[in-house]
């Protein structure tokens, strides 16, 4: 891809790219004339559009054999031990918007998102995770005429595939599709693999099955543990992806291949666009050493090589958009980046929320009186976006990246932050009224809290109201022959509030240019069945639905405890307002009793109101 010469850290890819083709890989063997031929069609015109940006910037490339390999995990070390930048920043690549067109009803050419998902075969990594779950019903429900979804899915603790899809599909979130239409429960087909694996643990005959019937992939395959390993996290994050790229390649008939990003792969940077940015280093590189250095010496080079990137999980999300430009070619691809992705707005049903990631386990901890002050700018934007509404922006991106073609790599930033923003401090408002609305069984003290960006003042409060009360309830535990959990309880609370504090404490104006120029691409029908307008989402009632959600279906209490729930909480509101006045009364007493002119002062005020009171009467 040619760039302008300048010396901008980065810029964005030029509109007319050249193309550079590269030779076609080998086939791999047993495999038919078919899909021979499909992999030269493919592989005939790959576009390595990344190739001039990364010989700009002084790249090597990562040498062919142990050799190579070694020699780019010495000089990726040696980057990352080194007191300056390791590798200077190439330009940014990626493929510019396409120009859209607004639907017109007179356009007989258009062609509704569930007819184009009829008959076609679509395979999904990360099936079986939160996002994957309401992909796979939302394809069901909502294209009727879809032929097969493949599913990888990985033996678990001596599991079988089968018996994992069927736990899946037995899970609540199906429901209406098992009452509705239980036949459509049969399209869904595990393939049984490992994104960790070589060729992703797929058998060859399930390979040449997704190869001939494929046409559309959803990559959501990932870690998204936070503090996880580099190691691991590069393995699936960049490794699986580029593992899912090399058999996309030998699919006769890909029309679509969406790969879900985050938006704050970027995070290094405060206005975030949709292209993709240079990475700090060659992401064959960071491969190669995480191939050749141990473990403990891996962990040991983390800070350094991830930069002002907070976690691995980020930092390898980056990469792997740089690697999947560069390893695409001609693949029809189109990244999807969401915020912080949270509860259901609507679909299935509002406030399905399977896991207790990002904003879900804290606001469960407020509701259950065990979580009261954590660092955060309470004015800050907080990025959040129900978890349907990037599924419907995935199925939406997929049908355009088919239905027009291009050379271009489009990028869509899912976020809620440009046209329908809430700050921490609303956030944290609509939730605590909802969780003294609709409180939790077993709640143990009244919700409170509070946003501060003095951490002294955090500190103290962290230990006066969260550990101290944890100590002594598990000490009355002990007391009485009960297992004490509380204390770890709260260190899990403070691990998951150091992870989100990095971003409670920043703010990103993610560009959304391309989520909105593909809406109103959409017929009003499809705008309909398919919503990702993030403008008609109401906080104050989106939120509400969100704590009723997780009170269901995590910690699966149903509506008619609720009226007892209720009662408790008054009762603990009550003894909320007690706790506090003891308290006062009781500073207020020390400090008289340290101080006489504040006991002469208190004297005084006494004094004077009593006569005061005297006066009453006569006035």
């Amino acid at each position: 891809m040619s760039h302008a010469a300048n010396n901008k850290a980065e810029t964005e890819a030029a509109p007319n790219s050249s193309l550079k083709q590269s030779a076609a890989p080998p086939p791999a063997n047993g495999h038919d004339a078919k899909l021979l031929n499909g992999t030269l069609a493919r592989t005939n015109g790959l576009t390595h559009a990344a190739s001039v940006a990364t010989s700009s910037s002084g790249y090597g490339s990562s040498g062919a054999g142990a050799g190579g390999a070694a020699s780019s995990a010495s000089s990726a070390a040696a980057a990352a031990g080194a007191s300056s930048t390791a590798l200077p920043l190439p330009p940014s690549s990626n493929g510019l918007q396409m120009p859209y067109e607004r639907f017109r009803a007179d356009d007989t050419s258009y062609v509704p998102i569930g007819q184009f998902y009829a008959g076609r075969s679509v395979f999904i990594t990360g099936g079986t995770g939160f996002m994957g779950k309401v992909l796979v019903e939302k394809l069901l429900r909502s294209c009727p005429d879809i032929r097969n979804i493949y599913l990888l899915i990985r033996p678990k603790r001596g599991q079988e595939v089968s018996a994992r899809l069927t736990e899946l599909l037995n899970a609540p979130l199906f429901e209406s599709l098992r009452q509705e239409k239980p036949k459509e429960l049969s399209k869904v087909i595990p393939i049984s693999g490992d994104i960790t694996s070589e060729e992703l643990g797929i058998s060859e005959k399930d390979q040449n099955l997704l190869c001939r019937n494929v046409s559309v992939v959803f990559h959501s395959a990932a870690t998204v543990k936070f503090d996880e390993k580099l190691k691991l996290s590069v393995t699936i994050n960049m490794l699986g992806t580029k593992r899912l790229v090399e058999l996309c390649h030998r699919m006769l008939s890909l029309d679509a291949l969406i790969h879900v990003s985050t938006a704050y792969c970027n995070c290094d940077r405060t206005d975030v666009s949709e292209v993709i940015y240079a990475p700090p280093y060659n992401p064959d590189d960071i491969i190669s050493l995480i191939n050749w250095l141990p473990e403990d010496i891996l962990d040991q080079l983390t800070p350094r090589l991830i930069g002002k990137r907070p976690n691995t999980y980020t930092f390898t999300k980056a990469l792997a958009e740089h690697m999947l430009l560069k390893e695409a070619g001609n693949l029809p691809v189109a990244i999807v980046r969401p915020s912080i992705v949270t509860a259901s707005l609507n679909e299935p049903f509002a406030g399905w929320v399977d896991n207790f990631n990002g904003p879900t386990g804290l606001v469960s901890a407020l509701a259950k009186g065990m979580f009261r002050t954590m660092m955060c700018e309470k004015n800050y934007v907080a990025d959040m976006v129900p978890v349907d509404i990037v599924i419907n922006l995935m199925i939406a991106a997929a049908w355009r990246t088919a239905t027009r073609k291009s050379n271009n790599l489009l990028i869509y930033n899912c976020c809620t932050g440009q046209r329908n923003p809430i700050i921490w401090s609303e956030f944290v408002k609509h939730a605590m009224t909802s969780v003294r609305k609709h409180p939790l069984e077993g709640c143990l003290w009244y919700p409170t809290g509070d946003l501060r960006m003095n951490r002294p003042m955090n500190t103290l409060n962290c230990i006066a109201k969260h550990f101290l009360p944890a100590y002594i309830l598990d000490g009355v535990a002990r007391i009485m022959g009960k297992k004490p959990f509380v204390v770890n309880v709260q260190n899990k609370i403070a691990k998951a509030v150091e992870c989100l504090e990095y971003f409670a404490t920043r703010q990103w104006r993610f560009k959304d240019d391309n989520v909105h120029a593909l809406l109103h691409t959409l017929s009003p029908k499809d705008r309909e069945i398919f919503v990702f307008d993030v403008r008609h989402i109401n906080w104050d009632k989106y939120v509400e639905r969100y704590v009723l959600g997780f009170r269901e279906f995590l910690f699966k209490q149903r509506p008619e405890s609720l009226p007892a729930s209720r009662k408790r909480m008054l009762r603990l509101y009550y003894l909320h307002q007690l706790t506090k006045l003891v308290a006062v009364l009781l500073t207020w007493r020390f400090l008289m009793s340290r101080s006489k002119r504040l006991n002469d002062l208190w004297s005084s005020f006494l004094e004077n109101a009593l006569k005061m009171a005297r006066l009453i009467p006569f006035l």
